[in-house]
């Protein structure tokens, strides 16, 4: 059995996509997995994946391509020229609760898939051979494990995130294990703890006792500089994502937003302080499966709304969060 399975947003909802990636290549003998450009790194991770095919849905990433008749048509024709070459028997598609799964089983449909399941609150028509339905306010990881448990794949016995071993030496990078992180950066504006309070949190960790190492992509080196001072380790656009989990599965515990870096420290087993806006609901996004703290204002006017850039003056959700209970909960959750 040759089975598709398709998450085509970010880093950090491809690995919550890992437990049911596993589900799947427990009983496949092939497992392709289709993401976008956003979460390929982290395709390239998971456990159970054969393939990958990164193709970016212009429906899904927050960038997408201009609607222009021709430019969507070579974009499909090459989706649909690569989905036919894989000969697939079966394709599960994971979705968000805000996702549609119906314009990408209309091109599986297209390219010939024989059996596609997803989760529709839409009806389907003849696009889906199952449309699943679930519980509210699950767990994305949990909500993508009933789909494929729906499709006949049961959970695995382990349903914690995983990523592929073993993972690279980081002794160059960080002097050793025995420190924690601060990853102040976040693919959305509105998730981010504000930088100032991030380097007090620096400081105060530091004067604790702890070593900390701050993270972050090549596009956030000012920030992780500001944020490290003369504190703490700068490894600002330093690391590859492979590398990134290395430092993170070494760390006492992880300080970051609602963002990738979060799931992965999730999935390589390290404690998190989750610094959580609730633009989107913690009850599915939430480091999952490990050791967290969740702070921030959940109840706050932004609640609910998916904002990208915070609509309430002041970012009262997170900047209501003083570095000094940062550092208290770091105390909490760090592993010995």
């Amino acid at each position: 059995m040759r089975v598709l399975v398709a998450r085509l947003d970010n880093l950090g909802d491809v690995l919550l996509a890992g437990p049911a990636v596993r589900a799947v290549a427990d009983v496949a003998e092939r497992v392709t997995l289709l993401c976008g450009p956003r979460g390929r790194a982290a395709a390239d991770l998971l456990p159970g994946v054969d393939d990958v095919i990164e193709w970016r849905a212009p429906w899904i990433d927050p960038e997408p391509v201009p609607a222009d008749g021709a430019l969507l048509a070579a974009m499909l024709d090459v989706l649909a020229r690569r989905l036919r070459a894989g000969r697939f028997d079966r394709a599960l598609i994971f979705t968000s609760f805000h996702q549609s799964p119906l314009p990408l089983a209309l091109q599986l449909r297209l390219a010939g898939v024989p059996w596609i399941g997803g989760i529709s609150e839409d009806y389907p028509g003849s696009l889906l051979d199952l449309r699943h339905r679930p519980d509210t306010d699950v767990p994305e990881t949990e909500r993508m494990l009933a789909l494929a448990a729906d499709a006949g794949f049961p959970a695995p016995a382990d349903t914690r995130l995983r990523i592929r071993g073993p993972l690279p030496e980081v002794w160059p990078f960080t002097g050793g294990p025995g420190y924690v992180v601060v990853h102040p950066g976040t693919s959305v504006p509105a998730r981010a703890w504000p930088p100032e309070r991030c380097a007090e949190a620096v400081r105060l960790l530091d004067a604790a006792g702890h070593r900390v190492v701050v993270t972050g992509h090549r596009d956030e080196k000012d920030l992780t500089a500001r944020v490290a001072g003369d504190r703490g380790l700068d490894l600002g656009g330093r690391t590859s994502l492979e590398e990134l989990a290395g430092i993170l599965a070494e760390a006492g515990a992880v300080v970051a937003g609602n963002t990738g870096p979060a799931h992965l420290a999730a999935a390589v087993g390290t404690p998190v302080v989750s610094l959580f806006a609730p633009t989107v609901p913690a009850a599915r996004w939430a480091p999952y499966g490990v050791r967290h703290i969740l702070l921030g204002d959940q109840d706050a006017p932004c609640k609910d709304t998916r904002a990208r850039v915070c609509p309430i003056p002041g970012h009262p959700c997170l900047s209501s969060v003083t570095a000094e209970r940062v550092v208290d909960a770091v105390q909490e959750v760090i592993k010995e």
